[in-house]
């Protein structure tokens, strides 16, 4: 299979137990491994870490409203192959009146269609054997998306546009393919049953320490203490939307600039709260307690 060993995480990156475990089947099947969970929880950082702490070759297809396969996969690019023909018929007229200079097709040649096929993220990573394809947000593309993604899935083969040419894979030799979502629409039941599931629950404080540690190694535990006790706060006052891991790292990472007494006093006075609320109805609400209770993110010293 593209690659058995089992893989639990780096230095950079803390892969829990299960979701290692998750990972690990996927690439043993040669299948691709879709993960759920909400936003900032680390799923599109797991094949982004996977490819460099193994140092492998890593393409990523970020999909969006517009997204389909002919970008995923491959095109053929008109426009190209119109222009250089007819740098061909003018090379063809120059040479009859005697010219020596040619137009520049830049190696390209019409009669060979293969030259103005653009590979997408998807061809590249099945011409390359044991890569890393990386998938992202596919819950933001539209419907047919998915759905003409099980095909290829399923043969692991890709026809490109215009030339013919097969490009094959072997259950050996897959891409570790990883597929994230937010799950702002439900995908396809067909597509996720040719998929090894797996969701990310948020990380509960034992967690989130450990994964401060892998980014912040020398920050001092009191900074922490007290961020993760307002960051927990946070997210349990029912905001519209809660603060995520991503979002955690980078409040530390501005606050781990003063000394410790001087970090802790930002954070309880929410310095920088930017970097974790997002909406305005959020800091209306926060506002809102702070006013009616001013001590509520104050004198916190740990984890409740």
């Amino acid at each position: 299979m593209a690659d058995k060993k089992f893989w639990d995480g780096s230095k950079q990156y803390l892969c829990d137990r299960e979701l290692a475990q998750s990972f690990h089947i996927a690439r043993t099947l040669g299948m691709p491994l879709l993960i759920e969970g909400e936003p900032g929880t680390g799923k599109t950082e797991l094949p982004l870490q996977y490819a460099a702490d193994q140092n492998l070759d890593l393409f990523v297809y970020p999909t969006g409203s517009k997204s389909n396969v002919e970008q995923f996969v491959a095109r053929f690019d008109h426009v190209k192959y119109l222009r250089d023909s007819q740098i061909e018929i003018l090379n063809a007229q120059r040479s009859e009146k005697g010219l020596k200079t040619n137009l520049s097709t830049s190696g390209r040649d019409p009669e060979s269609l293969a030259d103005y096929v653009v590979k997408g993220p998807a061809a590249m990573a099945y011409s390359t054997p044991h890569s890393v394809l990386l998938i992202d947000e596919i819950d933001k593309a539209p419907r047919e998306f998915p759905n003409d993604l099980l095909y290829a899935l399923s043969h692991r083969r890709f026809v490109m546009p215009e030339s013919g040419e097969v490009i094959e894979i072997s259950e050996d030799e897959m891409p570790a393919i990883v597929i994230t979502s937010n799950r702002e629409q439900e995908l396809p039941t067909a597509f996720k049953g040719r998929c090894i599931y797996h969701y990310i629950n948020f990380p509960d404080s034992d967690m989130m320490r450990e994964i401060v540690s892998k980014h912040f190694p020398k920050i001092d535990n009191s900074i922490v203490d007290t961020a993760l006790d307002v960051f927990y706060h946070l997210r349990r006052i029912g905001l519209e939307r809660a603060p995520t891991t991503r979002e955690l790292l980078n409040w530390l990472k501005y606050v781990k600039q003063f000394s410790s007494k001087e970090a802790i006093d930002k954070i309880q006075a929410l310095e920088g709260i930017g970097t974790l609320i997002k909406t305005q109805t959020d800091l209306e609400k926060i506002q809102r307690i702070i006013l009616n209770n001013p001590d509520d993110f104050k004198n916190r010293s740990g984890v409740n």
